[in-house]
């Protein structure tokens, strides 16, 4: 069986730790040189994860928009797109959703029992050598609980959401990086109006 594949976990984040709030609308927690970022770090990898929840929510399309990071990923041989990939229980999906209506290709993992363990372990047979997980809040938990992320990439927005039921980045559980036994903090950066939190969380070779 290979080794997973090197995966990194990015997300924006209000100060209080929230995802977004319970409005309807996806609350827009970064701005243009952030998402500019995240393009690029898009553009790097073999696929990005997220979870059945974010695509029913936020419908993202999960694509490299910059057409000179296309460009640069075909002249390295890659796919024009990352594979986009997602893990359900319900398969509840709504197939004209962007997930699915391309550029390139989705795949879709489905079950009662599916971890993302083995979603990962799934895609490293299919030669993915890297992957970037996007969200949503239970994927992020299970890849930092479960010592299946490399590096977190979190930015911090500079307010408050305050809303008790808001979903929150880090839920409850049992996580390896404890005080005992810390994050490495790469880099603390400020990127617009957020601060870039950059850690490393094992000491495998990025392979891009």
């Amino acid at each position: 069986m290979p080794d997973r594949p090197y995966t990194v976990v990015s997300c924006a984040i209000s100060v209080d730790g929230c995802l977004d709030d319970c409005s309807p609308r996806r609350l827009i927690l970064s701005g243009p040189q952030d998402l500019d970022e995240v393009d690029e770090l898009r553009a790097s990898v073999d696929a990005i994860l997220v979870g059945a929840g974010t695509i029913r929510a936020d419908n993202p399309r999960l694509l490299v928009r910059s057409p000179d990071r296309v460009a640069a990923r075909t002249a390295r041989g890659l796919t024009e797109q990352p594979l986009r990939v997602t893990m359900t229980r319900r398969g509840a999906l709504d197939a004209a959703a962007r997930f699915f209506t391309g550029p390139g290709e989705s795949v879709v993992y489905q079950g009662d029992d599916l971890t993302l363990e083995a979603v990962l372990l799934s895609l490293a047979q299919r030669s993915i050598a890297s992957v970037l997980i996007e969200g949503g809040s239970a994927i992020l938990a299970s890849a930092l609980a479960c010592g299946l992320a490399d590096e977190l990439r979190l930015a911090v927005a500079p307010f408050f959401v305050g809303e008790p039921l808001a979903p929150r980045f880090g839920v409850p559980g049992s996580y390896p990086h404890t005080s005992a036994s810390p994050m490495r903090l790469e880099s603390v950066r400020q990127v617009g109006a957020v601060a870039v939190l950059h850690y490393r969380l094992t000491d495998r070779e990025r392979p891009f």
